[in-house]
């Protein structure tokens, strides 16, 4: 009995203050959609800085007779290839004779390679590191060269550009949700405060005839859910149409590897709807506390 009376008269007060209702329900839209949006946009990035960093490897050439005075041994090869693998921060070691990288290069750049006529590439090992953030130690690991090394080079530059970036979109991603979030929840709690002290009359009466807290709290409680539902499943329906119109008109102008995506939509759906829930019992809950007061 309790529970349809709380239910009706969340309905009575929705409906009759049909403008402050709306506002809370743009308010929480406005905000999830933009969460949505960060979402989408944040995994997406994070994703990409995955594969980049997956990229960066450590290339580490060899002494040939032209650049050390001689060829590296066997031996050297070996006690660089076994320290190399005994490193924990090494996923894998691949060795590269000279002949397929001479190969792998006209390949990629016939006219590099157009007029050579004898080999001008060393033996090298690619080294793929467990983690992005990796490469840096993993190169100076073998810094000074040790015996049979001529060089070691893991594209300084890029690696430490891509490892920033990297970071980058994870703590603005990180702190735009947070922002947004934080904006939504006062604003919502504003918006319902505007209900609840247009009806401040008929809670001090309700307070002072012996009505429990949660009995005044339950309808605005109520109120604030189905606000926050009501824009966040509004949010998820714009995000949708975007997702299936704007979206592959986008995509089709981004190069892109195939497993960098964004978080699934249904996912990001769900923790809309969550968030929109949580958001509405959140500012009703806290701007209900001042008023309960009597």
């Amino acid at each position: 009995m309790k529970l349809r009376v709380v239910v009706a008269e969340a309905w009575r007060s929705l409906t009759a203050s049909l403008s402050t209702t709306l506002a809370a329900a743009l308010t929480v839209l406005i905000g999830m959609f933009l969460v949505g949006l960060l979402i989408g946009l944040g995994t997406w990035a994070r994703s990409w800085a995955e594969h980049a960093k997956g990229q960066l490897d450590v290339n580490v050439y060899l002494c040939t007779q032209t650049t050390c005075g001689h060829a590296v041994t066997v031996t050297e090869k070996n006690a660089v290839r076994v320290k190399l693998q005994n490193d924990p921060r090494v996923a894998s070691v691949e060795y590269i004779p000279k002949e397929k990288a001479l190969a792998d290069l006209k390949k990629k750049a016939p006219d590099m390679v157009e007029n050579v006529i004898a080999n001008p590439l060393p033996d090298a090992f690619k080294v793929k590191p467990r983690h992005g953030e990796d490469v840096v130690a993993v190169a100076n690991s073998l810094n000074p060269p040790p015996a049979g090394v001529e060089k070691v080079n893991f594209g300084k530059k890029t690696a430490t550009r891509i490892l920033r970036v990297a970071h980058i979109f994870e703590v603005l991603s990180a702190l735009a949700i947070l922002i947004l979030l934080g904006a939504a929840t006062i604003l919502i709690g504003n918006t319902i405060r505007l209900s609840i002290f247009a009806r401040r009359r008929e809670i001090e009466v309700m307070k002072l005839v012996g009505a429990s807290n949660w009995f005044v709290r339950g309808p605005f409680m109520l109120e604030g859910l189905f606000c926050g539902l009501a824009g966040a499943v509004l949010a998820v329906f714009l995000l949708l149409l975007g997702k299936e119109i704007a979206l592959p008109a986008i995509l089709g102008r981004v190069d892109a590897d195939s497993d960098v995506q964004a978080l699934a939509f249904p996912l990001t759906a769900l923790i809309l709807l969550v968030l929109g829930l949580l958001l509405g019992a959140a500012g009703s809950g806290l701007t209900l506390r001042r008023f309960l007061r009597v």
